[in-house]
């Protein structure tokens, strides 16, 4: 049996004073019919997760109002009853993992509803021209230090400063294709144009101490641990949360056309704990500040941990949001957009010279210290659970529950 984190371990160092949000699934009341089960927006309260969907009954038409944070605020503190209680943070996150959930009570889901799930690639240029470095010296540190300093050279100055679609970008560009070592990878790395694709259907995303899955006949995958961010239609940030865009490397490796093939698999995408709303007490610069963890922990004793640092990203937040929506392209639901990861874990866990992948039952855990831990347990696609509630069963089940009017 897995042992799954307990709600405290889900939460911010800080929870007590941030907005946080999420969606939990809620059984039809006994008198009730089967269609009125389904999720609800709900809110936090200290211990108390609070079911605020007769306000907000889409986690979209939360994040599409005005102030997202100022609206949950005035709802839950209302002598109005509207926001519900729905049970402790602790017994949801007791009934969430699949295997010993009881159905008849609520339990945790992926935050987000309606909004198209997008992903950011490459967007840590850095580590990615060290492994083009490493790979072209062949394990040769006098070479790796030749070509770095070519590298330097043709910039002008530090890999750490490099900016896509500057003149700088442009001259290390032109180095690497007369040298031969140019990619479809650098081209967005570097180049003006960032890597955004389309990761989940609406709807797919799975969330905390639940399954994700990896497609079986990947014999080289490894989970992505990413700050995502939660924004409006009019291409507002409103929140952030973390994710893991679990990727498929051998596949995306044989073809960037098999892109599709790599990221958009059962339970591939996760999503949580919680999103934690802008406020006062949580800002863009906030964000930027944010240092991820990951931590990989098998059933075989295996354990792999690392960090990450988004301040180190090449392409600022708000410039990739820049990209994905504006006067060519419009999400009348809003986005999520996975900022990208600048893991590529390399080393050896089976096969010298295999470097890492997955194994059944893996838990992995992406933590930040003020957005909190998305724990989920690696499966293949086949074994995790399968995605059933879609578009239509959504709206069925607020309708059910007289959420429409």
């Amino acid at each position: 049996m897995t042992t799954w984190p307990v709600a405290r371990d889900l939460l911010p160092v800080d929870a007590e004073a941030a907005t946080l949000v999420g969606r939990a699934w809620l059984p039809a009341p006994s008198n009730g019919p089967a269609d009125a089960a389904g999720p609800a927006v709900v809110a936090l309260r200290g211990d108390d997760v609070l079911d605020v969907s007769v306000a907000f009954p889409t986690m979209r038409a939360l994040t599409e109002t005005t102030d997202p944070a100022a609206a949950i605020a005035a709802l839950v503190s209302s002598p109005d009853g509207r926001a519900v209680r729905v049970g402790s943070l602790d017994e949801l996150v007791a009934n969430t993992a699949p295997e010993t959930r009881d159905p008849a009570s609520p339990w945790l889901l992926s935050p987000i509803d309606l909004h198209v799930v997008k992903a950011a690639g490459v967007t840590f240029p850095v580590s990615m021209l060290e492994r083009v470095i490493e790979e072209r010296a062949r394990g040769d540190q006098d070479a790796a230090a030749t070509i770095r300093r070519d590298i330097l050279s043709a910039i002008g100055g530090s890999l750490d400063e490099l900016k896509p679609g500057s003149e700088e970008a442009a001259a290390l560009k032109a180095l690497l294709l007369e040298r031969g070592w140019w990619s479809q990878y650098l081209e967005v790395g570097i180049g003006p144009d960032a890597e955004v694709f389309t990761k989940a259907p609406v709807l797919a995303t799975v969330g905390p101490n639940v399954d994700v899955g990896v497609h079986p006949a990947s014999q080289w995958n490894n989970p992505e641990p990413e700050v995502v961010l939660v924004v409006s239609s009019e291409g507002r940030i409103v929140g952030a949360s973390l994710g893991n865009d679990v990727n498929l490397r051998d596949v995306e490796g044989r073809s960037a056309l098999l892109l599709g093939k790599a990221k958009d698999n059962n339970a591939s995408a996760s999503v949580g704990p919680f999103i934690r709303l802008l406020d006062d007490g949580y800002s863009l610069d906030d964000l930027r500040a944010s240092v991820v963890s990951l931590t990989i922990d098998g059933a075989d004793g295996y354990r792999l941990e690392g960090t990450s640092e988004l301040a180190r990203i090449s392409r600022d937040p708000v410039d990739l949001v820049a990209q994905v929506v504006g006067e060519h392209h419009r999400y009348p639901d809003g986005f999520v957009l996975y900022l990208g990861t600048m893991f590529a874990p390399v080393d050896d866990r089976d096969v010298p010279g295999r470097g890492f992948t997955h194994h059944d039952h893996d838990l992995v855990r992406i933590a930040e210290p003020r957005l909190g831990a998305l724990v989920n347990r690696v499966r293949s696609t086949a074994d995790a659970e399968p995605w059933t509630f879609g578009i239509d069963a959504l709206y069925r089940s607020l309708a059910a529950r007289g959420l429409l009017g």
